[in-house]
């Protein structure tokens, strides 16, 4: 069917909305200007009217939805009528005598902490199911089974009748801390370096340029890097290795961890040139002027203050390392090997949540919460990283 009434009925409804709500502002403001001295500008009282008319309109049509006798009406029906009255009732409150600026300003200091608390709820919402289903997998399998143990197959689990001997999570583990690793020796001396290049030696054109294309790599999917990785790198590691008399896998923790290293230095480079760039000029000029040269008063002076900065980039991107899913998938490979050779498959934390959550077991079994145990671990895992980062920062900034 090419004509799909409910996609119109939808625009229709939009655009109602828009033409509604500007017609009600430019008509409440021009109420508001009138002889008589007033407590705000004009503009507030069109703010306050469209807000009453939104927050109307919507309540009304949600609770015609909501109450089965009301339910059968027309929302469009039900929407143009509170709207009216809304309107109405609105003109009638935006006297000009009303002091609109502080009533505009205490709603939107309630919307801003309405927001604030909502993301806080759904973070403890977050938190709280990876704790109820985590709490169903350490039911049926002891902890120190699962932080101890070095085997991870919970395919075979229900197979084997030995489920407690198939939930280790030192492979998994031991794997995601090796490919964020390597991705950190990747990434971090490159964009160390090009952001002080960029911040400090080079011209301006050449700035510009160079953070457009950062950027732009910074922007390219995951999965595009995946590709890159099981098609260019990943041969080119075995190859090399082979060369040298190495024994390579086709999928190995050292190819993952070099195109995620490559992904994750657009992140490293353009938050630390922004530090580097926010370091006062007066700081600089006086270590020129005391007969520093250009690379000493980057070493001895720049760098030194902008250390907590780069300590947070290499935290963002150690995050977004540890996180990342596709290229490890494409690249490394889905064994869990308990192994710290680079050379080696392995699999990490986020890859093996993908891979439970997307099998065919039920969604009430161990096998399905041992995905949440992973989430767990995982959330655990980063919270230490932030609680470290903060503590390193906050000694730093003490000692300068």
């Amino acid at each position: 069917m090419l004509f799909d009434y409910k996609i119109f009925y939808l625009l229709s409804l939009i655009l109602y909305i828009v033409a509604f709500n500007i017609t009600v502002f430019k008509v409440s403001r021009q109420s508001a200007r009138t002889n008589i001295k007033i407590f705000a500008e004009p503009k507030y009282h069109g703010y306050l009217v469209v807000l009453f008319s939104l927050v109307s309109s919507v309540a009304a049509v949600v609770l015609f939805k909501a109450i089965p006798i009301l339910a059968g009406y027309s929302s469009l029906k039900v929407f143009f009528g509170s709207s009216c009255l809304a309107f109405i009732l609105g003109i009638y409150y935006a006297n000009p005598k009303m002091k609109a600026r502080e009533k505009f300003e205490r709603i939107n200091k309630a919307l801003f902490q309405a927001m604030c608390n909502m993301t806080i709820l759904l973070t403890l919402i977050i938190i709280f199911v990876i704790f109820v289903n985590s709490w169903h997998f350490f039911s049926e399998i002891p902890l120190h089974k699962f932080l101890f143990g070095t085997y991870w197959n919970p395919q075979a689990a229900e197979l084997s009748g030995s489920k407690e001997d198939s939930f280790g999570i030192l492979p998994v583990l031991s794997g995601t801390l090796l490919i964020t690793l390597i991705a950190l020796l990747v990434a971090f001396p490159f964009g160390l370096t090009a952001a002080i290049y960029i911040s400090e030696f080079a011209s301006t054109r050449f700035r510009v340029i160079a953070k457009s294309l950062m950027e732009l790599l910074a922007g390219i999917p995951t999965v595009v890097y995946g590709y890159f990785a099981a098609i260019f790198i990943g041969p080119w590691v075995r190859n090399l290795g082979e060369k040298m008399g190495l024994d390579v896998g086709s999928e190995s923790a050292l190819a993952a961890g070099i195109v995620m290293g490559i992904m994750i230095m657009p992140y490293i480079m353009t938050l630390t040139d922004d530090v580097i760039s926010s370091v006062p000029k007066s700081l600089k000029d006086a270590a020129l002027a005391l007969g520093l040269t250009r690379s000493e008063t980057v070493i001895n002076i720049v760098l030194p203050v902008a250390m907590p900065g780069i300590f947070a980039s290499v935290l963002l991107a150690v995050s977004r390392a540890i996180g990342e899913t596709m290229i490890v998938a494409m690249a490394a490979g889905l064994s869990a090997n308990m192994t710290l050779n680079p050379l080696k498959s392995v699999t990490t934390i986020t890859v093996q949540i993908v891979r439970l959550l997307s099998s065919d077991q039920e969604f009430g079994s161990v096998t399905t919460s041992s995905a949440f145990a992973l989430a767990l671990t995982l959330f655990v895992l980063t919270f230490l990283l932030n609680v470290c980062s903060s503590m390193i920062v906050n000694k730093y900034k003490n000692n300068l």
